[in-house]
């Protein structure tokens, strides 16, 4: 029987795709179902009677993931190009219409999610692919007005503040956060000038810092992330068990299964805070190969937006950029958020925490990083 896989339908091969990408990509999904099936199995067991409940549910997950990526690697890039603004339209509406009751789903005091019966759709994450593929058809269509003057750069940050704004009202001050750092980071690699972006970037803090300074809940969390000892068993209660995970790990880690914290007393343990478990049950060392896969991913993703650019793919280009930096930017943040260096916020692991949302749109992203890479090498090849 010949099991090997015939992508030829779809218009390539498996030896056409990016394998510089591809092995640490597949095994950082595949490290990521390990830590869900561990990290989940007490909390699955206590709510559903079912140890490895969320493990079969983030295996559908990865499936249609997966195929969403498939399907994005099948369609060329010019044609997420001419749609740009169709994107930009379709980003703002699904983060408008989440904000109204019976249509948007409130977890938490927070309404960010669409009910699709299947999967919560977390509205910030199509949303935020969207956006910085109409990014990038902007810097291409715009190089030379955005690399000379103010209007240039103001024109996509206007659309882009719109977005922030309606994130903010959720609200999803993470969301918000990695959108517009990522936003940045890649209209600087388009060529917008380092003084503008400075300059509207200190605005931008200034902004993010009123805000966090005006919501009362914000205050709090800010201040027991100074000291969450001193509030141990109230707003600090989430990090202080998440640094006694990662205390735990030591060198070596506990051991895969081992871990105390997941057995129901540090909270989100297969979401938010499964790198505290993942640090308990593997250590530093788990810990270093973790880093090292994403700094592969960066690497690879570096790479294909370089090789992009000098073959005049510069939509493809620009689009690889981003994608990079919003994984890896994402998963500093939450490891940041896990260690304490950061304040508390809903950021999940790419590829790693349990979730709809987070998996399918991060599958779906890499198929669009693979596209580029594909339509480049032909390029390259001349066909």
């Amino acid at each position: 029987m010949n099991l090997r896989l015939n992508l030829a339908p779809l218009g390539f091969r498996p030896a056409d795709l990016d394998h510089g990408l591809l092995w640490p990509l597949g095994l950082l999904m595949a490290l990521g179902l390990v830590m869900v099936a561990s990290s989940s199995v007490a909390v699955a067991e206590r709510y559903t009677g079912e140890s490895f409940h969320f493990l079969y549910k983030q295996l559908v997950f990865m499936g249609i993931g997966l195929a969403a990526a498939g399907l994005l690697l099948s369609i060329p890039l010019a044609i997420w190009e001419r749609s740009s603004f169709v994107l930009l339209a379709a980003a703002l509406l699904v983060l408008a219409v989440v904000l109204f009751p019976g249509i948007g789903h409130e977890v938490n005091g927070a309404r960010r999610w669409l009910n699709l019966g299947f999967v919560q759709l977390q509205a910030s994450e199509p949303a935020r692919l969207a956006l910085f593929m109409y990014l990038s058809a902007y810097a291409v269509r715009r190089a030379s007005e955005l690399r000379s003057s103010w209007t240039g750069l103001a024109k996509p940050l206007l659309p882009l503040g719109a977005a922030v704004m309606l994130l903010l009202l959720e609200p999803d001050f993470g969301a918000s956060a990695v959108l517009m750092a990522v936003s940045f980071m890649m209209l600087f690699m388009a060529g917008a000038r380092l003084r503008d972006l400075a300059v509207v970037g200190v605005l931008a803090l200034g902004a993010f810092g009123a805000l966090m300074v005006a919501a009362p809940y914000r205050v709090e969390r800010l201040l027991t992330f100074r000291d969450p000892w001193a509030h141990a068993f109230d707003g600090g209660f989430q990090l202080t068990q998440s640094l006694i995970a990662i205390g735990r790990g030591e060198w070596f880690g506990v051991g895969l299964g081992n871990s105390v914290q997941k057995l129901l007393y540090l909270p989100e343990t297969h979401t938010d805070f499964i790198f505290a478990i993942f640090a308990e049950e593997f250590g530093l060392l788990g810990v270093v190969g973790l880093l090292v896969l994403l700094g592969l991913i960066l690497r690879a993703s570096m790479r294909i937006a370089s090789a992009a650019a000098e073959q005049g793919q510069l939509f493809g280009s620009y689009l690889a950029y981003a994608i990079g930096f919003w994984m890896v930017l994402q998963a500093l943040l939450n490891i940041g958020v896990n260690m304490g260096v950061l304040p508390t916020k809903g950021l999940p692991l790419p590829f790693v925490s349990y979730g709809g949302s987070s998996m399918v749109m991060s599958c779906a992203a890499m198929g669009l990083m693979l596209r580029v890479a594909l339509e480049t090498a032909r390029k390259e090849a001349g066909r």
